[in-house]
């Protein structure tokens, strides 16, 4: 469960890498104040009508036919962070974290146990059995 969740998470913050980092233009055409063509990353499609033409006539009266409305939002150009970029605090902290991270990996020391290599001796009789005597 644990790995499938990671995958999900991966590929969510993947997507939300491509969308901020993606410049977006979005153009709409508008004719005789109707919306006639919307497009993303490429331009609009006109209504057919000659924009030179009939906008020159429409000028004289101060109402132009059509009309042509480009929005951009610029993606994110600059991703990388520097380190000298961080304050001291943070910069404490992430050597500090990483350091404890890396340490997790290291194998841990044995305890020394100095009579491992004695084997025990050998019981001909059980005294405690003998001698009736029973810790309780």
């Amino acid at each position: 469960m644990k790995p499938m969740i990671r995958k999900i998470l991966a590929m969510v913050m993947a997507f939300f890498m491509l969308v901020s980092t993606v410049s977006w233009t979005i153009e709409k055409h508008y004719c005789f104040g109707s919306l006639v063509d919307i497009a993303f990353f490429h331009e609009a499609d006109t209504c057919g009508m000659d924009l030179g033409l009939v906008n020159a006539i429409f000028d004289k009266e101060g109402n132009p036919c059509c009309d042509h409305e480009v929005i951009t939002i610029p993606g994110q150009d600059d991703l990388k962070i520097s380190y000298h970029d961080i304050d001291f605090g943070h910069q404490f902290f992430l050597v500090a974290y990483a350091a404890y991270y890396i340490s997790q990996f290291q194998p841990k020391a044995q305890p020394l146990v100095p009579h491992s290599h004695y084997p025990p001796p050998i019981l001909v009789k059980d005294i405690t059995i003998l001698d009736q005597v029973f810790l309780i």
